[in-house]
């Protein structure tokens, strides 16, 4: 299981959010390449990037920096916010990024998204944001009518890399996971997931490494590492190694 750094850009700066909510941003350092090298250099097997200004305007914004980030390490990068076109995604594949992340794309457009999938197969995911049982689209700032279990079971015919799965209520918050709307996840959905959202301490990573054999490929965390309320070096050891951990 993969516990993935996150790095949320917002005027080239690191920063996090309080659910989503963009008047609550904390920003925690303004060189995020030096945060992808110390991520690397603490063991991690891949980053989590977002563009929030991106997410926000519906286009790239942070590009060039995202760029210069994925041809400085070497792990896999994975990016999302603000990707609505084609032509991002190739750019995006062509300069180093591993897989792109789509979103209110995909949601709004399921023949786009088919024809994407197809193209570059296995380097897109596709992340279902979710508050209650409703997906948030456009950086979090709709909310659809949309159910994302009814949603993961259409995603099924598409040839993705993985999904994230997003809880909105717990991210950025620090309170510790939920596992009900995982599990409702993993059982309907063929796509392995990566869970983010409220993911803080040792012990969250703990209640999540059983679910790893249930198609819980890893989970995505970034206020935790930087408040220090989780150690990274930690979390990956038990991560990817084990322990007798029971649900």
């Amino acid at each position: 299981m993969f516990v993935i750094p996150a790095i949320d850009l917002r005027n080239n700066k690191v920063v996090r959010l309080f659910q989503g909510d963009y008047s609550q941003t904390k920003i925690y350092g303004d060189n995020p390449l030096k945060y992808a090298i110390f991520f690397e250099k603490e063991g991690a097997k891949r980053l989590h990037i977002v563009d929030l200004d991106g997410a926000k305007e519906g286009k790239t914004i942070h590009k060039d920096l995202i760029l210069k980030i994925a041809q400085s390490v070497n792990i896999p990068v994975e990016v999302g916010g603000g990707i609505r076109t084609e032509e991002d995604i190739k750019i995006y594949l062509e300069n180093g990024i591993s897989q792109v992340i789509l979103g209110t794309k995909a949601i709004e457009s399921p023949q786009w998204l088919e024809k994407i999938t197809q193209k570059y197969p296995q380097k897109i995911i596709v992340s279902v944001d979710v508050k209650g049982d409703k997906i948030a689209i456009s950086g979090w700032l709709k909310i659809s009518e949309i159910n994302y279990l009814e949603f993961l079971k259409f995603l099924n015919n598409f040839e993705l890399f993985a999904i994230i799965l997003t809880l909105i209520e717990r991210d950025g918050t620090q309170k510790g996971i939920e596992l009900e709307r995982l599990k409702k996840a993993l059982e309907v959905s063929s796509h392995s997931i990566i869970l983010a959202g409220g993911v803080s301490t040792i012990e969250d990573i703990k209640k999540l490494k059983p679910y790893e054999k249930k198609g819980l490929m890893g989970a995505i965390t970034g206020r935790a590492l930087y408040e220090g309320t989780l150690n990274l070096k930690e979390a990956l050891v038990i991560a990817e190694n084990g322990s007798n951990f029971s649900e």
